[in-house]
């Protein structure tokens, strides 16, 4: 039995309904990161969106992701966290 990385992430935007316009970074992210307020929803459906979405349950499936197969998400995936 085997897991690849890839396959796994699909199955966790599968289950937590992220699609493929869902905006991509690269990974790691720079060290002057910051998360601001204007990166918040600003349009009524992005925070429609965002109101179904079970962040808790997403970041620890990324966390999974992180600490069995990619320790090189830490910096990007604790930010989020």
């Amino acid at each position: 039995m085997s897991l690849t990385q890839k396959e796994y992430l699909r199955k966790v935007f599968q289950r937590f309904n992220i699609d493929s316009d869902t905006k991509s970074v690269s990974t790691p992210l720079a060290p002057h990161f910051k998360l601001k307020a204007t990166m918040s929803p600003t349009t009524i459906e992005e925070r429609e969106y965002m109101t179904r979405m079970p962040y808790a349950n997403t970041v620890g499936s990324l966390i999974y992701a992180m600490v069995c197969t990619r320790p090189n998400l830490l910096q990007a995936i604790s930010m989020i966290s």
